[in-house]
Order: C-alpha cells, then sequence, then structure tokens
C-alpha cells in the first residue's frame, strides 16, 4: 500500500528531527499521540510530514472510500440575540429587516420541495430567537417525520439548545429527552468555536460555554444517539488552544464514544468583526485537517465541508486525512458564503459529487447520516460518462 510506503520512506530519512521521528514511530505502530506530541506537529510539522501520516491514517481506517451523502438545509432564521465577532451571517433584531425568520408553515413547504427526491438527511440549524423555543421544534420535529418518517433530521446545535432549555426553565436532560421523543435523529458540530474561555469570551461571549456545549452532546450521546463535532479555527486562537479543543473532544469520545466526524471550520473574513485577520492559508488548511486525524484516533470520520472551502481543496484534502466531504447540499446554506467562502451557490449534483471523488483516485461511497452505506459508486457509469468516452448506452432491455 503506497500509504505504508510513503510512511516507511518517512521514518527512513536520516535528518528527520528526533522528537518528529518519535511521532511518526506512534503513528506507524498505532499508538496515540500526546497533547505535546499534538503542539509540536503543529509548531514544526511541515504539509509534507503531517499529510504522510494522516494519509497512512486514513488508508488503515477507510482505504479510498470517500464518504458523502444526499442532504438540504433548512436555516429558520439568520437574526440573533447573539453577536459573535466572527460572524457574517447573523444579524441583529434590531435589524429585522436585513434577515428572514420563517414560520413553521414555511419551513415545512422547504421540506416539501424534496418530496421524490433521493435524499436522506434535512440539517437544520439557525439564529436564537424567543420564538424559536421547545415547542417550536418538537412541533416542527414532529410535523416533519409526521411528513416523511425516513428523513433524518439533524438539527440545533448546543447553542440553540442551551438558550431554548433555560428559556423553557427545563434541565438539559429534560430538554434533549423531548427532542429525541419529538423525533430528532442527530445532532450536528456547530457552536463549538473553540472551548478555551479566554478566547471563546472574545469571539462568541454570552453563547453557552465549552462546558456546556460538550454536556449536551455527553447527554444526547447517552441516550444513544450520536452527533458530530467542530471546531472553528484560523482567528485569534493559537496552536495551544486548538491542541485543548481537540483534548476536550477527545476525552468526551474516550467516554462515550458518540461523535461520528470531526470537522474542522476555517475561519473566513468578509462581512465580520474580525475582518481584520487574515485567513489561513491553504498550506496551513490542510496542516490542519492532517493533525486533527492523526490526534482524533478515536473519530472514524474527518470531514471537509466543501462549500466553506472549495472544491479543489475539498479535492486535495482527501489526500490529508479527510475521508468525507459533505453532501450534496442542494440548498440556499448561506452560512459560509456570507462570508467569503468561495461556494456562493452551494449546490453539488449527485454526478459532479461522485466524479469530484474519482477525479483523485478515490472511491465514492453514498452514506446515510449514520455512515450506513446507501450506494457504493465506484463502478457506476453515468450518461455524460458514456457520451464523453464515445461510448453509446445500450438500449434497456424489458
Amino acid at each position: 500500500m503506497k500509504a505504508v510506503q510513503d510512511l516507511n520512506v518517512l521514518l527512513s530519512e536520516a535528518t528527520l528531527d528526533q522528537e518528529l521521528r518519535s511521532i511518526a514511530v506512534k503513528v506507524a505502530e498505532g499508538q496515540r499521540i500526546t497533547d505535546q506530541d499534538a503542539l509540536v506537529l503543529f509548531e514544526r510539522g511541515t504539509l509534507s510530514f503531517t499529510g504522510t501520516l494522516a494519509n497512512h491514517i486514513r488508508q488503515q481506517k477507510h482505504g479510498d472510500n470517500t464518504y458523502f451523502n444526499r442532504n438540504f438545509h433548512i436555516e429558520p432564521t439568520n437574526i440573533c440575540l447573539y453577536t459573535c465577532t466572527f460572524c457574517s451571517y447573523s444579524r441583529l433584531i434590531k435589524k429585522r429587516e436585513e434577515g428572514w425568520e420563517y414560520t413553521h408553515e414555511e419551513i415545512m413547504e422547504q421540506v416539501r420541495k424534496y418530496d421524490g427526491q433521493p435524499v436522506t438527511e434535512v440539517h437544520i440549524v439557525g439564529g436564537v430567537l424567543p420564538q424559536y423555543d421547545v415547542s417550536f421544534y418538537t412541533r416542527l420535529f414532529k410535523a416533519i417525520k409526521e411528513h416523511r418518517p425516513e428523513l433524518h433530521i439533524k438539527a440545533l446545535t448546543p447553542v440553540e439548545y442551551h438558550y431554548i432549555f433555560k428559556k423553557d426553565k427545563i434541565s438539559y436532560e429534560q430538554g434533549m429527552q423531548l427532542m429525541l421523543e419529538a423525533g430528532l435523529d442527530s445532532m450536528p458540530g456547530g457552536g463549538a468555536e473553540i472551548f478555551d474561555p479566554e478566547i471563546r469570551d472574545q469571539i462568541a461571549g454570552g453563547k453557552c460555554t465549552g462546558e456546556q456545549w460538550l454536556r449536551i452532546h455527553e447527554i444526547w450521546h447517552e441516550l444513544g444517539r450520536k452527533s458530530n463535532a467542530t471546531m472553528l479555527y484560523g482567528h485569534i486562537e493559537e496552536y495551544r488552544h486548538r491542541v485543548g479543543h481537540l483534548a476536550r473532544l477527545r476525552e468526551l469520545q474516550d467516554k462515550t464514544g458518540g461523535f461520528q466526524t470531526f470537522i474542522p471550520l476555517k475561519f473566513r473574513n468578509e462581512n465580520n468583526q474580525l475582518s481584520h485577520l487574515p485567513e489561513t492559508t491553504a498550506i496551513e488548511d490542510l496542516r490542519n485537517y492532517a493533525i486533527s486525524r492523526i490526534y482524533l484516533d478515536n473519530f472514524d470520520h474527518i470531514k471537509a465541508y466543501w462549500p466553506m472551502i472549495g472544491r479543489d481543496m475539498a479535492q486535495l484534502s482527501l489526500s490529508f486525512g479527510v475521508d468525507d466531504i459533505d453532501g450534496t447540499i442542494d440548498d440556499t446554506t448561506r452560512i459560509y458564503s456570507m462570508a467569503g467562502a468561495e461556494e456562493q451557490n452551494p449546490a453539488l449534483s449527485t454526478e459532479e459529487l461522485v466524479n469530484l471523488i474519482r477525479r483523485v483516485g478515490r472511491k465514492p461511497i453514498e452514506r446515510d447520516t449514520l455512515y450506513n452505506v446507501v450506494r457504493d459508486y465506484t463502478d457506476v457509469i453515468f450518461e455524460s460518462d458514456l457520451e464523453y468516452k464515445g461510448y453509446v448506452p445500450l438500449p434497456v432491455m424489458n
């Protein structure tokens, strides 16, 4: 296997720094790296070095399999009580005219637009407002399940749950049980930002704390359900803050095993209070994916959110530990497009996404939200493939 050969070549380099060599040996032997090791990788690990280690782990876990799903996003509102300095998406209540606030029926109209289409997941996140309370969301989840029982509902972050449970004066445990009974299937990973309180207070003051974010996910895991995790990087944090964030996630995963995938989220600097900060380079983005893959040994998947980083970078990331590039999206997601992401209208057809994966020598696997295989597209030939190669499709025999 090429990934093993690449790692062996790396270990044979006589000039390799001894501390980095020790980390490479741990990876080769399947051992866990320490927080200090992760800091060394951030400070001294080159793109080639970290990429080789991460790709080795990726190949060990998944081979060339690269996952995607057919999903659509709904954002109930971009009006928000909170004023996160990194956010280009939300609008304050006093500027309501610049945003949107969907009613229950308007959201259901969006769900019904996908009737008859082979989507498997609806992803729901948005701003925080008083009218979007426990009653609103439990009624919404029940209505979605009544309309389309098989559709997986992945909805709301701990930021939203913390607010609505506090408003209704119920505990996290009571609240998450109500959501489960209403039809919630899993939780996305948003709202994690950076757990370190000093950094969190500066970029997301007033929202739930890192400890509260982790506790809500822990309760959800205790209910036997799955969730994702994220980290917002590339703003005012230092490498030690990234390592501390990853350490908290790995610790909770050791305890519950409830996280499915980790998604590093790149800070984008358009139209927000941190616009004076430069964005991270492509090299730093790829190193961050790679180091996340190396450190989070108990996470099965590392995801690159292609609407945030663009299609070309998503392809590159597949050689740096990433095995999932999210979904067809097919929606009007605006969280990152409003912050200057490459993809201003994020939507890919299944064929486009499959070919994006194929072009870098990986195997496209459609999954559902829980990573059950829906379809292996490795040997699927699309009509456009036949036309491109000069083939003429044979008539279908009945």
